[in-house]
């Protein structure tokens, strides 16, 4: 059987807040270009990012969806490969399932590219739904030679999740330093990223505090493995309550909550050599990830910033999942419904 000529995708329409997703016909490239593979989305992930193109929230910061993104959002696809390049043959077939990344591709030319950590940060990359249509669409196109194998025990629907929202929270615990029956905080510990950062950190073997906000979240979190909760609405101090807890502040604190509060916060978790890890993404360009060089200082703190992963992290994340350790929490939708989602409170 051939390919469809045409097929379903949500397309960005309109600008800033009132932007919208609606469903449209657009034409299926049924022919892969040098290089690539085109790919039979079974399943993506929606993710905060994709919102916050969407919806350009990020344009203060000079971060807006590009011409080559044709409107279309989306990189936690996951699905089956449909036609291959030439370029590309030797790695993949039809057939094969593959999983397509909030980085398309890479050069694998330049400095970051050949350290073998740093490929992220290749100022050539391409991103989905960023400068390249993304995976709400039933075919997506993408790079043959930066694309993840997905591993046999872990199905597309919870591929697609970590390809992003997984990966991030996985990276997140590593650039965290923190060892095994170590104290890690986890500031919105219930959401999207925080659900996979606690049971990344306990399949990791560390000790995590889990902040967030209600008994349903609450219990959430110790379902996940998290050793104690700290309900934000509840604890009046939550740095003296993390003190009680660990004796002298935590190892380790990743703010996953794209909030002030947040950021304010975590710092002051933390014991002498700790780190805090910066991951979500406040739309407010005034919201600040620090403390007081005093504090720094004296407490000999370290603040990081950790993005996605790496395609090596992307493997090792999957791994946790073919392994039982590690699951997402899925709410299930189609691509009629990416504004709705886009609406709800938690984005």
């Amino acid at each position: 059987m051939g390919l469809p000529q045409e097929q379903q995708a949500a397309v960005k329409q309109g600008e800033g807040h009132d932007a919208t997703a609606p469903v449209k016909k657009i034409p299926v490239e049924t022919q892969p270009g040098p290089g690539q593979i085109l790919v039979k989305i079974n399943w993506t992930g929606l993710c905060a990012s994709d919102k916050s193109l969407l919806h350009d929230e990020w344009a203060p910061f000079g971060v807006s969806m590009k011409p080559n993104a044709k409107g279309i959002a989306g990189h936690e696809g996951a699905g089956e490969v449909v036609a291959v390049h030439p370029d590309v043959e030797s790695l993949w077939k039809v057939g094969d399932r593959a999983g397509v990344k909030w980085v398309v591709s890479i050069c694998r030319e330049c400095e970051f590219c050949t350290n073998g950590s740093d490929e992220l940060q290749c100022p050539k990359q391409l991103n989905s739904g960023f400068t390249a249509a993304g995976t709400f669409q039933e075919y997506c196109l993408t790079d043959g030679r930066y694309a993840t194998r997905l591993p046999d025990g872990v199905s597309d629907e919870e591929a697609g999740p970590i390809m992003c929202g997984g990966v991030t929270a996985y990276t997140a615990c590593k650039r965290s330093a923190v060892k095994p029956g170590q104290w890690i905080v986890m500031i919105g510990a219930g959401g999207g990223l925080g659900h996979f950062g606690v049971q990344y950190a306990k399949a990791m073997g560390m000790r995590v505090i889990a902040i967030d906000g209600g008994e349903q979240k609450g219990k959430l979190c110790k379902d996940l493995g998290a050793e104690q909760f700290i309900d934000f609405a509840e604890t009046k101090d939550i740095a003296a309550k993390v003190t009680e807890i660990t004796t002298y502040g935590a190892h380790g604190a990743i703010v996953f909550a794209a909030s002030p509060g947040g950021y304010q916060m975590a710092p002051a978790l933390l014991r002498p050599g700790g780190t805090m890890v910066c991951v979500g993404l406040p739309a407010d360009p005034t919201v600040i990830a620090g403390a007081p060089p005093i504090m720094l200082a004296l407490k000999r703190l370290n603040i990081v910033g950790s993005v996605t992963g790496t395609s090596k992290d992307v493997e090792e994340a999957l791994d946790f999942t073919a392994r039982g350790l590690v699951h997402p929490i899925l709410t299930k939708g189609s691509l009629s419904d990416v504004d709705k989602f886009c609406k709800q409170p938690s984005f």
